[in-house]
């Protein structure tokens, strides 16, 4: 795990999620692991973080967000020709989220509740950068 830990800490990662408390448990054990890591509520705050932060390896995002829901990100960087791996993280199981989402290039997918260890063994065994 301690490799795999080292490689987590050699990504920026933007977490795009609107729950208050999922984010703040997500950026409190990313800061313990000394990780690089921005967060957005949303996908219209994620995609002007996108604009300031060229060098983000790994977007996680949830789906069902106020302003801009997460399929609508994507979609937006997939116009954009922006090659950065994505990870839906949601709750919704629903076939047409995850179609749509295969449409604009996501392959990963995290079920909610949340968990670190799947994040982590997924997340390293992706190919980035």
């Amino acid at each position: 795990m301690h490799e795999k830990i080292e490689k987590l800490r050699g990504l920026k990662l933007l977490f795009v999620e609107d729950e208050k408390d999922l984010l703040s448990i997500i950026s409190d054990a990313l800061t313990k692991l000394q990780a690089n890591f921005l967060t957005a509520n949303n996908g219209l705050e994620a995609l002007e973080l996108l604009k300031k932060n060229p060098d983000i390896d790994v977007i996680i995002t949830d789906i069902n967000m106020p302003v801009m829901n997460g399929l609508d990100m994507i979609k937006n960087i997939a116009n954009q020709d922006l090659h950065i791996p994505i990870i839906v993280m949601s709750a919704h199981t629903e076939e047409e989220y995850i179609m749509k989402a295969k449409e604009y290039g996501v392959r990963e997918y995290l079920l909610k509740p949340f968990d670190f260890i799947k994040f982590i063994e997924l997340i390293t065994s992706m190919k980035v950068k």
